[in-house]
């Protein structure tokens, strides 16, 4: 009764790996970190291709400078350009419909998989993602491209993992290990990329995963370094800084709005595709109602486009900022990123929501000064520190983006400030709305996880394959006379009673059927009036934990499972003790997994 594997994707289950190869992989941890440095290598590359695709769609449809950025731009050449995200949505909208006659499964991203199918991914959907993501994104999308990266990464990861049929907890790592090469290799940083792998993807910090996932981060960034390309973040000099009580004020008030911000963007990314639904437009048409706002959009400020790169970089460089045309960006980037993801245009809000979080920080820093004239508040610090707050309101992970910021500073004491806020922001998203962006969408389709732990043994244990099906049964309507006579003590402890349709009716006790005639019962009496747990039944479907649920809510030591609730016909019984031995067994396993410990029985 050992929990079922998890569904392997269409395009997987096949390998023809040598032997010892899958051998080396799964017994030698050394094996498996050299592993991850191949992965690291590979996400470098994914990188290098999605980046150069992306410009060279902005170079051919929006006659961006090469090694300029869209979202960079003043003003569009022509406006004319702004037709570029309706064609685009068109694209995409035609090309989905295509996609999902052809493949009709939902595509999972890695947090999913690492959470409920133990890391297995589907490459062909992963790289239609990726795609979709390019294309996305190059017609002006407001989206980022760090979702087609570790998409495409992870995908790889899983396909590789699953074709040396590495355990289960060894697959999730590789997952995470290419998650964390792809996040590493745009940013040019390795620990942002590992801790992203960790809080996101993994969903724990684990010192066995660490060696395998930091390698693979560091193999990424030293392949884009070696390629020439730049990380997607550039800051300049932090000045010295000196945090004050009123600093602290002042953080703690950032960091609220922030989180209130960061929930209101999930919240509005509903809306749009609520509003869709609701008008019945078909499907592959409203990509391209989205295009025609992003369009309008881009006639007053090609900065509502793309993911934001350029456009946050210029906030780096100049320090001062004009309030109003910053307020404006905010709103517009908003709206874009809110109508791009609603509307059915392929990528996440990671890179959207560091330049919104910038310019929040930017408009923040201006008007301080005037709120609270004692202090001094500098642009480029709180540019940083509202970029990171944001983020951590949307994507998650505070450690992530407190190491994103030491990264790309260089500044220990930056970082300070921005684990203070990124905390602040963490427990208010978590107590006010409870979802990140990305488990917030699980949370629509319902599903209801709420990070990348895995919980997908817990579904895959179910009621059907635990119980027994040798139950013995009898009529509710037999005596109890007749039933002690069948049922001597130590026979048997449970007996189901069913109806004169055969549905289920109750458990009958042995040991209260043989006790309730010395307590005055009269053994003519039928055993309908000594029953048990009459509403309380398992169904087959249900899994571990709703059946250890249900066994707390009805204090039962053992319950009939049924067929359907309808029916109500019994097909098998069992007992809380044995559903909590097996709980405790699996998660016996899942402490052995992160402590790298090998389960007995296993290679």
């Amino acid at each position: 009764m050992d929990s079922a594997a998890p569904p392997s994707s269409p395009d997987q289950g096949r390998t023809f790996l040598p032997m010892w190869l899958r051998a080396l992989v799964r017994r030698s941890e050394f094996a498996l970190i050299g592993l991850a440095v191949l992965i690291g290598v590979l996400a470098g590359l994914i990188v290098a291709v999605i980046r150069a695709l992306v410009h060279l769609l902005h170079y051919l449809l929006f006659s961006v400078p090469i090694h300029g950025t869209l979202s960079a731009l003043d003003r569009l050449d022509s406006p004319y350009l702004a037709l570029v995200p309706v064609g685009g949505g068109l694209v995409l909208g035609l090309t989905g419909l295509l996609i999902r006659k052809w493949r009709p499964r939902r595509p999972i991203d890695p947090i999913e998989a690492n959470a409920l199918q133990g890391g297995r991914m589907s490459l062909i959907d992963s790289l239609l993602v990726a795609g979709q993501t390019i294309i996305s994104t190059g017609v002006g999308g407001s989206v980022g491209t760090e979702a087609g990266f570790t998409q495409a990464a992870s995908g790889f990861a899983s396909v590789i993992g699953s074709a040396l049929k590495l355990r289960r907890n060894d697959l999730r790592t590789l997952v995470g290990c290419g998650a964390a090469g792809g996040i590493g290799a745009a940013f040019g940083a390795p620990l942002t990329g590992a801790f992203y792998a960790f809080e996101l993807i993994v969903g724990t910090y684990t010192p066995f995963g660490l060696a395998p996932i930091m390698a693979s981060s560091i193999a990424s960034v030293l392949v884009v370094r070696a390629i020439g390309l730049p990380g997607e973040i550039t800051v300049g000099s932090v000045p010295a800084i000196v945090v004050t009580q009123a600093d602290l004020v002042a953080l703690f008030i950032l960091a609220l709005v922030c989180a209130l911000i960061g929930i209101g963007i999930m919240r509005a990314v509903t809306f749009v595709e609520d509003v869709f639904k609701h008008s019945r437009v078909p499907l592959f048409i409203q990509p391209m109602i989205g295009g025609i706002v992003l369009g309008g959009l881009a006639l007053v400020t090609p900065k509502a486009l793309s993911s934001g790169h350029g456009a946050l970089a210029q906030l780096f460089i100049s320090p001062g900022g004009d309030l109003s045309e910053l307020c404006l960006f905010v709103l517009l980037k908003s709206i874009a990123s809110s109508v791009s993801i609603g509307s059915g245009y392929r990528g996440g809000l990671f890179f959207a929501s560091l330049f919104l979080g910038g310019m929040i920080g930017k408009i923040f820093a201006i008007l301080l000064p005037i709120l609270a004239p004692t202090v001094v508040a500098n642009s480029l610090v709180y540019t940083t520190v509202g970029m990171s707050a944001l983020a951590v309101a949307i994507i998650g992970g505070p450690l992530t983006m407190s190491f994103l910021a030491l990264e790309i500073t260089g500044d220990p004491r930056l970082v300070i400030m921005v684990l203070f806020v990124s905390m602040i922001v963490s427990v208010i998203v978590r107590q006010v709305f409870g979802y990140s962006f990305a488990t917030w969408r699980m949370h629509l389709r319902g599903e209801s996880i709420r990070s990348a732990q895995d919980v997908g043994w817990m579904r895959a244990l179910t009621v059907a394959r635990m119980m027994k099906t040798d139950v013995k049964a009898i009529s509710e309507n037999q005596t109890i006379s007749q039933f002690t006579e069948m049922f001597p003590l130590g026979s048997t402890q449970w007996v189901v009673a069913a109806d004169a349709d055969g549905r289920y009716a109750g458990l009958v006790s042995v040991t209260d059927a043989h006790l309730s005639v010395p307590n005055g019962k009269d053994p003519r009496e039928p055993v309908s009036t000594i029953l048990r747990h009459e509403n309380d039944v398992l169904l087959r479907s249900m899994n571990i934990k709703q059946a250890a649920e249900l066994f707390d809510r009805s204090e039962g030591e053992a319950l009939a499972v049924v067929d359907d609730e309808l029916h109500r016909r019994v097909v098998g019984m069992l007992t809380e003790a044995y559903v909590l031995r097996r709980y405790s067994e699996e998660l016996e396993k899942a402490r052995r997994a992160l402590a790298g410990e090998k389960w007995q029985g296993e290679a």
